[in-house]
């Protein structure tokens, strides 16, 4: 399952005439200091985290405190100085993992359910009447999401290789066939019931769901999902599309495969968001945002 993978006007010189001022939604903005510090990354203070447990709890009061990595291709870095890991199933070792888990590393299992490669060593268990379109990356395909009677026990067994390998998590990749062209008609609410359904399969094998992409549909899923995973949403100005994550304190790891981490980090730190900038090829190498101290406006202390 290897896949690689947003002042005053004036007229004239004369100012407009006085009125009352308009209240505007107040912007998501760092104060110029906290600006400043996002230059050198500093993790002090850092709250317990507490356990990964089995499915991965995410608690809301550190929503805002993650650090992260997504791994894909290249020896797998068990020392990473990082609370979460997003990791290939198949390439990674139960050795590795465990080597994780005794860190007291969060786990999230990276699972195409959109999708399919010809190279998948359960390529074969999915039937011709799902079989569609070619997806982005060579060798795979798009899958008729309306299908669930036929999807749902290639996932669960998929799902079931990420319990058996220590993940308390799985992220849902390729979770958007509908906003491709994907050799079937599928529509929003296909895709939104199919999402659902999948989020709920992971449930009930003990798997907190988090949900990769599909911005379209965060408004909708963010209550059926307890995280969400996202590519570029500085590059391609979507991030706000991705604060009802954020909103519900719930953590949004994000990455950038372009541009400086001393300025896009001042956004994504901004929004709340858990920031690394990565290789496109998502190998070991990351440079991570700097966390915010303290608790997620809003949190009970």
């Amino acid at each position: 399952m290897r896949i690689r993978p947003s002042a005053s006007a004036t007229r004239g010189g004369s100012p407009l005439p006085t009125r009352a001022p308009r209240r505007r939604p107040a912007r998501r903005v760092l104060p110029a200091t906290l600006a400043l510090a996002l230059l050198t990354p500093v993790y002090a203070c850092r709250p317990d985290l507490g356990p990964p447990g089995a499915p991965t709890p995410w608690p809301p009061g550190v929503a805002r405190q993650w650090r992260w990595q997504w791994q894909l291709t290249g020896p797998v870095d068990t020392t990473v100085d990082a609370d979460v890991v997003l990791l290939d199933p198949v390439r990674v070792s139960t050795a590795e993992t465990g080597a994780l888990r005794r860190r007291d590393r969060r786990l999230i299992c990276h699972v195409p359910v959109g999708t399919y490669a010809g190279t998948d060593p359960d390529a074969e268990r999915y039937p011709v009447a799902v079989r569609g379109a070619a997806a982005g990356r060579p060798g795979t395909r798009w899958v008729d999401v309306r299908r669930w009677d036929l999807l749902r026990p290639v996932l669960a067994d998929r799902f079931r290789l990420c319990r058996g390998k220590g993940f308390g998590a799985v992220a849902l990749v390729d979770a958007d066939g509908y906003a491709h062209r994907s050799g079937f008609p599928l529509g929003f609410d296909d895709q939104l019931l199919f999402n659902r359904l999948t989020a709920g399969l992971a449930r009930s094998l003990d798997l907190s769901p988090g949900l990769v992409g599909d911005v379209g549909q965060v408004a909708a899923l963010a209550p059926d999902f307890d995280f969400a995973v996202d590519e570029e949403c500085v590059r391609l100005r979507r991030c706000a599309r991705l604060l009802p994550f954020a909103d519900a304190r719930k953590p949004v790891f994000h990455v950038e495969y372009t541009g400086d981490p001393q300025r896009f980090c001042v956004t994504t730190t901004g929004y709340g968001f858990a920031s690394i900038r990565k290789h496109q090829e998502l190998d070991a190498w990351r440079v991570p945002c700097p966390t915010v101290a303290g608790p997620v406006p809003g949190t009970p202390r």
